[in-house]
């Protein structure tokens, strides 16, 4: 089965062919530590993580190569780190506030069923391989010093043979992106799009040793931080990066993100790390999630909807209810990545009765099955996730189930409640039995297990004694408690947390 994917770069839908099958390579962006991150930086998060699970399952575990990175420095780090702890000295204050943002992202997209990535390079962890890359710029003469500023010239770079137009990706001409552009005005710019590569640090602020002869410390742009991490975790272990001027050696097969970062970052990504490597591509494919709204308006927190993962999770600011990191998974995947979302509490309450739907339909199976080539053909057309939900859906359905459990599947003998958890699976969905997350959702709700079958006993001798006052309130009793209960057509009740 042909995997297919949209390149931004060619907008049009390609058969993906991994440069080496058994080192295929992938770089997301990852979040700036400076704050929890919101439902919106969960989009990337969730998307590549049902690709990075896809690559998997065709090239094998131990074949696919998935870079995340975290930037940890950045003006809004040091404006945060200033706010929220002004009496301690700068650097010790952006330490606090890296390291528990950073904390905090990885608690939430593991909440959202996310696998960790291969590598996890921070920024600070890189800045010699930056300083390196901006050496070679400087040298490739698409780079300038200016009052202690090492900026990258678009234009320079435009009269190189090997390397792409500026603007490529972003399929705009350089007059285009200006007219279109919040472009800092500088006065040690040559020209109005050259953009920052390096920049000297406030006597305050975290510095390192500058590259091209720079006498005053400074700190890298940001651009230039996702090319050096890319670089070096991805190229370098391969034999490519700053050491080699192979072009095949210089170029991974897919980088993502947010469409928000198509112009100006990964058109600037592309350009320094093009010209820095002697390459006419960074990456052979571009893929990019589309905005995300709430409740049919843009996401700020001037307009009071601004809301975080770990709200989400933890609080009851949306909707009136905390919500499962699974429903926040599955109420994102309902929407093709591509297409523009709109998060609301009606879309998270139908994921959560849908999670309780399949989780019945699955029980307690230890193991899972083949996969559904219904989602695999889905998933591989471009992660049509929209497509796989619905073929979920059709393997959930009793009819199916039945037909599958009694062998008249096409697929033979296989048990539908199997298959419908490997298929889940792929996209990150069902990682627990039905009993465990039962029994998560009573530990969070701190529901006592024991009480609650006593006081289901009770109602259910009263209902037998046709005392309906007794068993009304009794009902109304385990409302109070947060259960939901439900009378079964064979006699018998059942209850589960409210969710």
């Amino acid at each position: 089965m042909t995997l297919r994917l949209h390149n931004t770069l060619t907008r049009r839908k390609e058969d993906f062919e991994p440069i080496d099958r058994n080192a295929v390579r992938l770089y997301v962006c990852g979040p700036t530590v400076y704050d929890f991150a919101h439902i919106g930086n969960a989009r990337p998060v969730i998307v590549f993580d049902v690709l990075f699970r896809l690559l998997r399952h065709r090239y094998g575990a131990d074949h696919v190569i998935y870079t995340r990175n975290i930037t940890d420095v950045d003006d809004k780090i040091n404006a945060r780190a200033a706010r929220d702890f002004p009496a301690l000295p700068l650097n010790d204050a952006i330490t606090k506030v890296t390291e528990a943002t950073e904390r905090q992202f990885h608690e939430d997209v593991a909440a959202l069923g996310c696998f960790e990535p291969t590598h996890e390079p921070r920024a600070t962890q890189y800045i010699e391989k930056m300083r390196a890359m901006i050496e070679r710029l400087i040298a490739r003469g698409v780079a300038y010093q200016a009052e202690d500023h090492v900026l990258f010239s678009p234009s320079a770079m435009d009269a190189l043979a090997f390397a792409p137009r500026y603007g490529t990706l972003a399929h705009r001409s350089l007059d285009e992106m200006l007219a279109g552009a919040r472009v800092d005005v500088a006065p040690y710019k040559r020209e109005p799009m050259d953009f920052v590569l390096w920049k000297p640090s406030k006597p305050n602020e975290p510095g390192w040793p500058s590259p091209a002869g720079i006498a005053a410390p400074g700190r890298p742009g940001w651009h230039i931080e996702c090319s050096a991490m890319s670089m070096a975790t991805l190229l370098e272990p391969f034999g490519g990066g700053l050491a080699c001027d192979d072009p095949s050696r210089n170029v991974f097969d897919i980088h993502g993100g947010g469409i928000d970062l198509v112009f100006p970052h990964h058109e600037n990504e592309i350009a320094q790390s093009c010209s820095a490597f002697h390459s006419p591509a960074m990456a052979n494919v571009w893929m990019h999630n589309g905005f995300l709204q709430v409740e049919g308006e843009k996401m700020a927190k001037s307009a009071g909807n601004f809301v975080t993962i770990h709200e989400l999770l933890h609080t009851t600011k949306f909707g009136g209810r905390k919500w499962s990191g699974e429903a926040l998974r599955l109420a994102m995947l309902r929407t093709h990545y591509r297409q523009p979302i709109d998060w609301t509490v009606k879309a998270l309450e139908e994921a959560e009765a849908t999670l309780d739907r399949w989780y019945d339909a699955v029980g307690d199976v230890e193991r899972a099955s083949e996969i559904a080539p219904g989602v695999l053909g889905a998933l591989s057309d471009d992660l049509n996730t929209p497509a796989a939900l619905s073929e979920l859906h059709r393997l959930a359905h009793p009819a199916v189930m039945g037909q599958m459990v009694m062998g008249l599947s096409e697929m033979g003998q296989m048990e539908a409640p199997e298959q419908l958890k490997a298929s889940a699976n792929l996209l990150g969905l069902l990682l627990q039995s039905r009993s465990e997350r039962q029994a998560t959702a009573l530990s969070e709700a701190e529901i006592d297990a024991a009480q609650i079958e006593a006081i289901v006993a009770k109602r259910s001798a009263a209902r037998a004694a046709r005392n309906w006052a007794e068993s009304d309130r009794l009902r109304d009793e385990l409302a109070a408690l947060g259960v939901a209960i439900k009378d079964n057509k064979d006699g018998t009740t059942s209850w589960e947390p409210k969710r």
